[in-house]
């Protein structure tokens, strides 16, 4: 049986470059679909080098902070003479104007206009830094409007994380912009705390994310493109329920209130 969960923390997408096969139907994040333009500033990146993503590399990077995927992408092409600020910087040129065309996935806006009209406690916590967030979402802004403000982005400074697999940014969402007592990342949390992060369930799309919730004593809802359940990855943790999309997820089974009948 699942636990009966409180609040609700959402990843927003994949968070890094990758590329995908050409032929692929594989959902391309978990709120929103950002897969497409990370695949076409990469491959742009790439190219004059004569070089394409792996998806073995892909699931190495999926989560990590924008500093932390460029170090490792440009670790397994390390004739390519490029370092990682180079690399980001060339992202950033390329990406300003296509991030705004991005498009919420399946279930999506249901899922969180549902929440958020049950009044369950809702926050975003992304490996995206700030001034990428807006720009992917401001044009999304009913739906986005669900969350009221209370997004954590891995660029906040006032916060002091680690990136994913550590639970930092997790425990950040739920402390700071849900005021629960969860305690800090580092240390040993108190019973109590360790049961108020019990109570917290996490929407993720990559593996890191499935790490970092757990880490955090929280329940995860894995959400993957269908190619990462054929890679292989280091840590125990695992997510307590695996979907296809967010359409297939059922509230009630966590203890959050049902749909409407359709």
């Amino acid at each position: 049986m699942s636990p009966t969960i409180e609040y609700v923390l959402f990843d927003l997408d994949g968070g890094m470059p990758a590329r995908l096969p050409s032929k692929s139907n594989l959902r391309p994040g978990l709120l929103i679909d950002t897969e497409a333009i990370y695949t076409t500033v990469t491959n742009t990146i790439l190219a004059p080098y004569g070089k394409e993503m792996t998806w073995d590399i892909k699931a190495g990077c999926m989560g990590k902070p924008g500093h932390d995927s460029a170090v490792y992408l440009l670790s397994c092409f390390p004739d390519i003479p490029l370092t990682a600020a180079d690399f980001l910087a060339q992202c950033a040129t390329l990406q300003e104007a296509l991030w705004r065309t991005t498009k919420l996935l399946p279930g999506a806006a249901r899922l969180l206009a549902h929440l958020a009209a049950h009044g369950v406690p809702l926050a975003l916590a992304t490996s995206s830094r700030r001034r990428h967030f807006e720009l992917k979402t401001a044009h999304l802004a009913d739906a986005f409007a669900a969350f009221a403000g209370r997004v954590v982005c891995s660029d906040d400074a006032r916060y002091a994380m680690r990136g994913k697999p550590a639970p930092d940014i997790f425990l950040a969402a739920a402390r700071e912009v849900l005021g629960r007592d969860v305690g800090a990342a580092e240390g040993e949390a108190t019973p109590a705390q360790c049961g108020e992060r019990a109570k917290g369930l996490v929407f993720e799309d990559a593996l890191f994310g499935v790490q970092a919730g757990k880490r955090a004593g929280m329940s995860v809802v894995w959400i993957p493109d269908d190619k990462l359940l054929d890679v292989e990855y280091s840590g125990v943790e695992k997510a307590d329920q695996t979907l296809k999309s967010l359409e297939e997820f059922v509230p009630e089974e966590w203890g959050l209130p049902p749909y409407a009948a359709a």
